[in-house]
């Protein structure tokens, strides 16, 4: 297991884009016997589109997103509402979805995905994500995966949540100065009590390099500590609509 995470790990710091980090998922979730992943951000915005990453069919995902399910999709409703990790699927545990909410569980289980795992991943406002490990059904791998590694996914959750969020902001300004995408990268880990060196870890580069792009961010934000960055950064994400 640790030689898959540490090549989790290495994908995730060398995507550049979306499609990168979907691969770098879909790799990891294969070798560990899960034949479907599905991440999906949670806009703050009422009413904005959520963000999706995943290896579902296109075809369900397409239809799934133009649909707006994820306003009563049951498994994203639990998510926001629970930060724990949570198994799910007709007649798992004491679920009782409401008629609608099973209708969507039988549609998708035409498309293969029958039952899974999902990780809630909440920050201090709330809500903002979910990692779904699926599969087309209740298989002794799959249940066996679940239960052996089930502290692992939930950390594989939180490191893809973080790659992602970083590819999918579109810009990296904290009031009003704009930061290269590594400063901004390694700034945002800062934020998560992340040192120097276990920044330059995470993201495969020298713990001198990461102290080079929190320097520089520092600089140009005009602050004198990493603490007064990351309370800047902090600041401007409160702000934000």
């Amino acid at each position: 297991m640790h030689r898959v995470f540490q090549n989790f790990i290495d994908c995730l710091s060398g995507a550049s884009d979306p499609d990168a980090l979907r691969d770098a998922m879909a790799e990891t979730a294969a070798a560990l016997d899960l034949s479907f992943f599905a991440y999906l951000s949670v806009p703050h915005q009422p009413r904005a589109a959520p963000r999706l990453i995943s290896n579902y069919p296109p075809a369900w995902t397409t239809h799934y997103l133009q649909s707006h399910y994820e306003r009563f999709d049951p498994v994203i409703i639990q998510a926001l509402g629970h930060p724990e990790p949570f198994k799910w699927g007709l007649g798992v545990g004491s679920f009782a979805p409401s008629e609608v909410q099973r209708e969507l569980f039988e549609e998708a289980a035409r498309f293969g995905i029958r039952c899974g795992f999902t990780v809630p991943i909440h920050d201090n406002r709330g809500p903002v994500a979910a990692l779904t490990f699926a599969a087309n059904e209740q298989r002794p791998q799959f249940e066996r995966c679940i239960k052996e590694h089930a502290r692992v996914l939930q950390l594989m959750a939180m490191y893809f949540h973080a790659h992602a969020r970083r590819k999918l902001i579109p810009d990296r300004v904290v009031d009003g100065v704009a930061l290269s995408p590594r400063e901004f990268e390694c700034l945002e880990w800062a934020t998560q009590g992340k040192s120097a060196w276990e920044i330059g870890r995470i993201l495969g580069i020298s713990r001198r390099t990461a102290a080079f792009h929190l320097d520089n961010a520092k600089a140009k934000l005009g602050v004198h500590s990493i603490c007064q960055a990351v309370a800047r950064l902090i600041a401007s994400k409160s702000m934000m609509p």
